[in-house]
């Protein structure tokens, strides 16, 4: 009988992609469920986006096969847009390869830098496909915690004690998911020099740093953090456009070099009209940004507050990005007990923080990825509660 790799062993299938099988099924029963769970931005990009990738589809030269490290003017828009919003210096030459999101970032820098057998630290509570990836491809998994306590900040004492000698690669997520956690710029100093003085490679996905923040900041900030980090950063959540695909992995050359590597023996460049379109939106102005990411997140977050209010949570106001992570009352064994009680009394699909690592069982999170009259509709089913 034929049986699939081992590897599918070490994996369950994506949470997300289970439950979102069940919501399918209530709402062809007709329980209209509201979801408040996954983090897709629901507004458009910016009109001069959409109107590029019209322009230059309707081109009869545009639809051939495109370099896989991404034409010059989407390096360049890449480039300048790091400039103007970190004062971050790239070559758009050498230093920065477009990526099909931060997702197929995260299996290609893991290939270019990993053998099986080597260790990545990777944080609890974590996007979980830092950890799913990592084992599909070999690697030993080793968590560092991060709590409350320190601002779901690392704690680097605690890694210094730690064995890392089989450790190549630390992923690290700030402004963080699923925390809110801001990124800090002395903990992003303390990453460049943990980084160099254990000869690891400090990855940070950094794709929410414009959601509710005003002060967007950059792990390539730090001096010298390019000989020893890269950054991914993505289009999905800032500009609204998480299904276009498009996300971007800064570094030194000679790492770039390693992951076109890879990459190119894996996919080949995007459609030219999406790629000469997303250089468009790299171009949105600021006050795009202030409506599309401060004020619309801002307005539709106090619902999301008094939803925790509601339900009894607790929560940090100072949190930034586009959820709202909230700890859950004693009375409840686990945040699971919560969200299915919601999702079946109320039918409001929010998620349990339990999927990000064992740190996060007492822990849901709400997406602030709906409008607000279906935030005010979800508060208003979870009020009448028994």
């Amino acid at each position: 009988m034929i049986q699939p790799a081992e590897r599918l062993s070490l994996v369950s299938e994506y949470y997300f992609s289970r439950k979102l099988k069940e919501v399918a099924r209530l709402n062809a029963e007709g329980h209209d469920i509201i979801s408040l769970a996954i983090g897709s931005p629901d507004m458009p990009p910016s009109e001069k986006t959409v109107e590029k990738l019209c322009e230059v589809a309707r081109q009869a030269d545009a639809h051939g096969y495109q370099p896989t490290m991404g034409t010059p003017e989407l390096r360049e828009a890449m480039a300048d847009f790091y400039k103007r919003w970190y004062g971050v210096d790239l070559d758009p030459a050498t230093e920065i390869q477009p990526l099909i999101g931060s997702k197929e970032g995260i299996l290609h820098v893991t290939l270019a830098f990993v053998n099986p057998g080597d260790e990545v630290l990777v944080p609890n509570p974590g996007y979980p496909t830092y950890t799913s990836l990592s084992r599909l491809l070999g690697a030993k998994v080793v968590n560092y915690d991060l709590s409350a306590d320190n601002d779901w900040q690392p704690d680097f004492d605690a890694l210094e004690k730690m064995d890392l000698s089989r450790v190549k690669l630390m992923w690290t997520n700030y402004p963080n998911m699923p925390t809110g956690a801001n990124a800090q710029r002395q903990t992003y100093e303390r990453l460049v020099q943990f980084a160099r003085e254990k000869g690891i490679v400090v990855v940070n996905d950094n794709p929410y740093s414009f959601i509710l923040n005003e002060e967007p900041l950059s792990l390539l900030q730090v001096p010298g953090a390019k000989e020893c980090c890269i950054e991914f950063n993505s289009m999905s959540k800032s500009h609204n456009m998480p299904g276009w695909r498009v996300g971007l992995c800064a570094t030194n050359a000679t790492f770039i070099s390693w992951i076109l590597k890879v990459k190119s023996n894996i996919d080949s460049g995007t459609f030219r009209g999406l790629q000469l379109a997303a250089a468009e939106a790299y171009r949105n102005t600021p006050e795009w940004h202030r409506q599309a990411n401060i004020t619309t997140y801002a307005s539709r977050r106090r619902y999301a507050e008094q939803i925790m209010q509601a339900l009894g949570c607790a929560y940090d106001p100072k949190q930034v990005g586009m959820f709202l992570w909230g700890r859950i009352p004693d009375s409840y064994a686990n945040a699971e007990k919560l969200t299915e009680r919601v999702l079946h009394e109320a039918r409001v699909f929010i998620t349990p923080g339990f999927i990000f690592g064992s740190n996060g069982e007492r822990y849901i999170r709400i997406s602030l990825c709906a409008k607000e009259e279906k935030l005010e509709a979800a508060l208003r089913r979870i009020e009448r509660m028994k």
